[in-house]
């Protein structure tokens, strides 16, 4: 079993080095932001419980802190984690340094810089008001720009690679990258009126279509493409075996490509859409559930005659349970997209729950995990500080997405069923504000479940500042020739 990382019999090293500067630059803003973010969640989730928590601050209002949290966990704490780890796989699958350093350079600073704008924008209401694409026109642009130079530090770099091959995690990582681009651009069309407002160029149920087909492309591809670039990667690397099936994941990379594009509708049944979109929107949303969990399975089973290593190998457990936490969630988003089911769950916190499932059940777990693979290696030493530590982050992280998600599920059937209840002369059972009442536990649930998340982070944190204080001063790892087979790079992942 030979790892890209390390001398291959025979090989020599040669006299230039991997770019990893950049990567830890990234992979420490990970953290950062994954603290930050989730702790502004917590914030809110505290505000639905005691609304008083605002303090009368506009710019501690709930409708203002909650686009900057989902900013803050997608693109401020997810956006860094693939950005860290599609430069660290690149480089050593294609046994080359980054295109360009002073490129990747710009894209780190590019991207804290948008980061910090929509951390000011936002509270002060400044938005377009389009979910998942809350920020104004200068600062699209400015992600257009570092957006345009990640792409061409990430392909440059492939197109100088040594080895023909082109290993399956830099395909995930490639299809996000222009899948993206393409999104955003696409979305974020507008007319100007001031630096702080603007108009969408769309209108009306165009509108609408344009920005779910980006909101849930945005999931597709943002929060799964890249990830499972990430997965293809570090869990034959952390297994120390190949994965399962080349051909399998070869297929689950097309079927996902073709088919995630039009699921976007089902986020807008019974609306003024045309039925026969939504009903589009529905069928590829569940001819969706066979790619996802075909790759799903891949990653999973790559442990098969290592499954013993689950015990003794945390780094494992977040990674493989972040895979099961993809299965969940790619097996309810589509029954949550059959219209039946929909009319139960729409606009309830089920959908809450839903989310909270792949984003922190899936995202942050396969994250966190990558990242606790990744640096020890970036930082010139054998493991993180403290093996134990990383296991009660799994666990104290694992019980807390378990609190969150069940809360909302069981809040989420509940709001629906009372909605709808109706009495014989056809009068609502319930009134709103009875329905609210009784999700009133199940905030606090979810703010249990949040809190779990959040302590584990800080946990983590520790753990990466006390393993980066024992790093040497100056360390650079040489680039190393590929081995004699290169076209069989998916057995050296």
């Amino acid at each position: 079993m030979q790892t890209l990382d390390r001398p291959v019999p025979g090989a020599q090293a040669l006299a230039d080095t991997y770019n990893d500067k950049v990567v830890r630059q990234f992979a420490a803003m990970t953290v950062v932001w994954g603290i930050v973010g989730m702790a502004v969640g917590v914030f809110i989730a505290a505000q639905l419980s005691w609304p008083a928590l605002n303090f009368d601050i506009p710019w501690l209002n709930y409708g203002r802190l909650r686009p900057l949290h989902t900013n803050a966990v997608i693109f401020a704490f997810g956006g860094s984690a693939l950005m860290a780890t599609s430069l660290h796989v690149v480089q050593r699958t294609c046994h080359v340094r980054l295109f360009s350093d002073r490129l990747a350079a710009f894209v780190f600073w590019g991207w804290q810089a948008v980061i910090v704008a929509a951390a000011i924008t936002l509270p002060m209401g400044l938005t377009q008001g389009k979910e998942y694409a809350e920020l104004e026109w200068p600062i699209d642009i400015l992600i257009t720009l570092v957006w345009v130079a990640y792409a061409v530090v990430f392909f440059g770099t492939i197109a100088k690679r040594r080895v023909r091959h082109i290993y399956v995690a830099n395909w995930f990582y490639g299809a996000f990258i222009i899948a993206v681009a393409l999104l955003h651009i696409v979305n974020s069309l507008a007319m100007p009126v001031t630096l702080g407002k603007s108009y969408s160029l769309y209108t009306g149920a165009v509108d609408a279509m344009v920005q779910w087909w980006y909101g849930h492309n945005a999931v597709g591809f943002f929060l799964t493409a890249g990830f499972l670039g990430m997965m293809y990667y570090y869990v034959p690397k952390q297994a120390q075996r190949p994965i399962y099936s080349y051909r399998l994941s070869i297929v689950h990379f097309w079927a996902l490509i073709a088919v995630y594009m039009w699921a976007g509708p089902h986020h807008l049944h019974y609306t003024a859409l045309p039925d026969w979109v939504q009903s589009v929107g529905m069928v590829f949303s569940l001819i969706l559930l066979a790619p996802s969990w075909g790759g799903a399975i891949n990653g999973v089973m790559t442990l098969s005659g290592a499954w013993h290593k689950l015990r003794t190998d945390p780094i494992l457990k977040f990674l493989i349970v972040a895979v099961s936490f993809y299965m969940i969630a790619t097996f309810e988003g589509p029954m949550m997209s059959i219209k039946t089911v929909n009319s139960l769950s729409h606009y309830t916190d089920w959908t809450v729950g839903h989310v909270h499932a792949g984003a922190l059940g899936w995202v942050a777990m396969i994250s966190i995990g990558s990242l606790y693979a990744m640096l020890p290696r970036l930082l010139g030493q054998k493991e993180m500080y403290s093996t134990r530590a990383i296991d009660l982050h799994f666990w104290i992280h694992t019980i807390g997405v378990v609190f969150y998600i069940a809360s909302m599920w069981i809040a989420g059937v509940m709001q629906g069923l009372m909605w709808r209840a109706t009495n014989d002369d056809g009068t609502l059972t319930y009134t709103f504000v009875e329905a609210l009442n009784a999700t009133y536990p199940y905030y606090l649930g979810r703010l249990a479940g949040g809190v779990l998340v959040v302590a584990g982070m800080l946990l983590m944190g520790w753990n990466v500042l006390r393993t980066w204080q024992r790093a040497p001063a100056r360390l650079s790892i040489p680039v190393l020739q590929p081995a004699l087979q290169p076209d069989r790079a998916e057995a050296a992942a």
